[in-house]
C-alpha cells in the first residue's frame, strides 16, 4: 500500500533526463561520523548549492525516537518547535555546474533491508550510475599526520587507492555498509571512503577529515567542489589546537608518543619488519582522554557561566 512506502520520489526532476552519468552521495549520521567529518562535509555541500528535495523517506518507520530524541524548543511555558529528523535527497550541483545527489540523514535504527530497497528505487528512477559513501571513524592516530583513509567497493574496478588493511576484520555493521553490499549484489556500483579520526578529537568537529572526505568524493563521483571555506576552518582548528599544546606540556607529550608511534609503524610498513615498535609504547585512550578533556571542553563548550544559585 502508498501509505507503507518507504520512500517518496517526485515524478519530474528537471535537468536529469539526459544524463548519461549521475553520482549520488551518501551521508548518514551516527554511527561513522567520528569528529562530525562525514556530516560536516554533507552540511559543505548543501551551504555551496542547497537544491530541492527530490526523495523523501519515511522517518517514522526508521528511527527509534526513544533512543535519539529530537530536540525540542520550550518557552517559558510552552511548546514553540520540534526538529524533526529528515532523511532526503537532494539534487545539488558542483562548481561546474554537474548536477548530483546528495542522500542524507540519520542512519535508520531499524528496517535495513527495507530502507536498502527504497535506496534502490531510488538508484533506478533517478538513473544514479554512481553511489559514493563517506564517514569517519575514532583512530590512535595523531593529528600532525595526514588523515589516512579506508577505501572500499563493490566492485575492485571502483578503488581509487590501496586500503591500508590486510586480511579480513569483523566490524560493527551499519546501515550505509549493508546498503553498498545489497547495491552490489543488484548490480549498481558503489564505494566509499572512511577517514581515519585522532580519538582524542573524535568528539569535536574536524573540518580537516571532513574536507580529506570530499575530495576523495571529487576523485570518485567526477566533481568539482570547492573546498576553500572547509579548509579554512580546518587551519583555524589546527591554530586552536597547536596553540592549546604549546601551552600544555604534558598533553603535548602524549601526542609526541602518538607521533613517534605512528612514526615506527610507517617505517615498520616501508621495511616490511614488525609493524609494532618494541620501544614506543602507545598511550591508551584512557590516557588521551583524561590529558584532553579540558581541550574539549574549551573548544566547543559553552562559555562558563556563573554556577551560584540565585535565591
Amino acid at each position: 500500500m502508498e501509505r507503507d512506502r518507504l520512500v517518496h520520489i517526485v515524478d519530474e526532476v528537471p535537468g536529469l533526463d539526459d544524463r548519461t552519468a549521475l553520482t549520488m552521495v551518501l551521508v548518514l549520521d551516527g554511527f561513522l561520523d567520528a569528529g562530525n567529518a562525514a556530516a560536516r562535509a554533507a552540511q559543505h555541500l548543501i551551504d555551496l548549492s542547497d537544491g530541492p528535495v527530490v526523495a523523501t523517506f519515511d522517518v517514522d518507520q526508521l528511527h527509534d525516537y526513544r533512543a535519539r530524541r529530537p530536540p525540542m524548543t520550550f518557552a517559558r511555558d510552552h511548546y514553540t518547535g520540534y526538529d524533526a529528523p529528515r532523511l532526503v535527497v537532494r539534487l545539488l550541483r558542483d562548481t561546474g555546474g554537474t548536477p548530483y545527489l546528495l542522500l542524507h540523514g540519520p542512519e535508520p535504527d531499524n528496517r535495513w533491508e527495507a530502507f536498502c530497497r527504497a535506496v534502490r528505487e531510488v538508484v533506478e528512477r533517478l538513473g544514479v550510475t554512481r553511489v559514493v559513501g563517506i564517514g569517519s571513524v575514532p583512530m590512535a592516530v595523531p593529528h600532525t599526520r595526514p588523515i589516512a583513509l579506508t577505501p572500499h567497493a563493490n566492485d575492485p574496478s571502483l578503488l581509487t587507492s590501496d586500503s591500508p588493511w590486510r586480511g579480513e576484520l569483523r566490524i560493527p555493521s551499519s546501515a550505509q555498509a549493508l546498503l553498498e553490499l545489497r547495491l552490489g549484489e543488484w548490480g549498481h556500483p558503489a564505494l566509499g571512503f572512511v577517514a581515519h579520526v585522532p580519538h582524542y578529537l573524535a568528539q569535536m568537529d574536524y573540518p580537516l577529515a571532513a574536507a580529506a572526505l570530499l575530495e576523495q568524493v571529487e576523485i570518485a563521483g567526477r566533481l568539482t567542489i570547492d573546498l576553500s571555506g572547509l579548509r579554512a576552518e580546518a587551519d583555524d582548528r589546527d591554530a586552536e589546537i597547536a596553540a592549546y599544546l604549546a601551552d600544555n606540556s604534558e598533553v603535548a607529550e602524549v601526542v609526541a608518543a602518538l607521533e613517534r608511534q605512528y612514526d615506527a609503524f610507517e617505517r615498520a610498513e616501508e621495511s616490511g619488519q614488525s609493524l609494532l615498535a618494541a620501544d614506543q609504547p602507545l598511550p591508551t585512550g584512557e590516557e588521551i582522554g583524561r590529558q584532553f578533556e579540558q581541550f574539549l571542553a574549551g573548544l566547543d563548550g559553552p562559555e562558563e557561566t556563573d554556577q551560584e544559585g540565585r535565591g
